[in-house]
């Protein structure tokens, strides 16, 4: 069962950084309509009960760089007491977005992928019961003991896991390769966890780099993943001359 946490845990988080965090919010590559409905199902099969839309999760993720650890960011460490509480603020701010209660400037939509009708169906109450009751069902055919099923919840808010982990700890822990004006900080200096989303200060210091790594130390995944992608044409990297989001979203 620990294994299954951990695949779990690597897919989703590909899916989270790959398609909505470089490609949704950063525009860091292009794709064919019909590969980002791949991606969109690849999105909904593996954060399942926890999934978000690329949509609104793309804005908010802007809104997060063009106001960052200000009262307009809307998940900023600065603006809650703990991380439960930056993960409600959170989650509220996101389904304010997603269900239209937030007036968003139309800077902040450009370019976003957005497939409404499948959002309907993978966002709504019942899918969300049903991935949760699909968990308990593999849980109950494969744990060989009762507190496996205490990794439960980690299974049902996968996605809001991995997001408060990098929004909280790495706004509040780490080490810092550029002086930026945030709090914005580098969790771990050999990033095996995340993907390579654990190097938030390179990150927020370039926000439209494919490549989060830097120091020689440090290794981004995702990044290479991303060159294995454009290799077999499924995704075209932008060169450093095409559209960035500080062009997308200006300050």
């Amino acid at each position: 069962m620990i294994f299954l946490l951990i695949i779990h845990w690597y897919i989703s988080l590909f899916f989270q950084s790959v398609f909505h965090h470089r490609y949704a919010a950063h525009a860091m590559f292009t794709m064919t309509k019909g590969w980002e409905k791949a991606f969109y199902i690849g999105c909904y099969v593996t954060q399942g009960s926890s999934y978000i839309s690329a949509y609104a999760y793309g804005i908010m993720h802007r809104l997060h760089h063009a106001h960052t650890d200000t009262k307009e960011d809307p998940h900023s460490p600065g603006n809650s007491n703990n991380v439960f509480a930056m993960m409600w603020q959170t989650r509220n701010n996101y389904f304010d977005i997603f269900t239209g209660k937030t007036n968003v400037e139309q800077k902040y939509t450009i370019g976003l992928p957005k497939w409404e009708a499948f959002d309907k169906i993978a966002h709504s109450p019942l899918s969300r019961i049903a991935w949760c009751g699909f968990y308990v069902f593999l849980y109950y055919l494969l744990a060989p003991s009762w507190w496996y099923y205490l990794l439960l919840p980690l299974h049902f808010g996968m996605g809001a896991i991995q997001g408060a982990v990098v929004n909280w700890l790495a706004h509040v822990v780490g080490y810092v390769n550029f002086k930026v004006n945030n709090t914005s900080k580098n969790l771990i200096p050999v990033d095996f966890i995340f993907w390579g989303e654990a190097y938030h200060n390179n990150h927020h210091k370039h926000p439209s780099r494919p490549n989060n790594s830097v120091k020689w130390f440090e290794v981004d995944a995702g990044y290479w993943v991303m060159k294995m992608l454009d290799q077999l044409k499924v995704i075209r990297l932008r060169t450093h001359k095409a559209p960035r989001l500080k062009e997308l979203v200006p300050k």
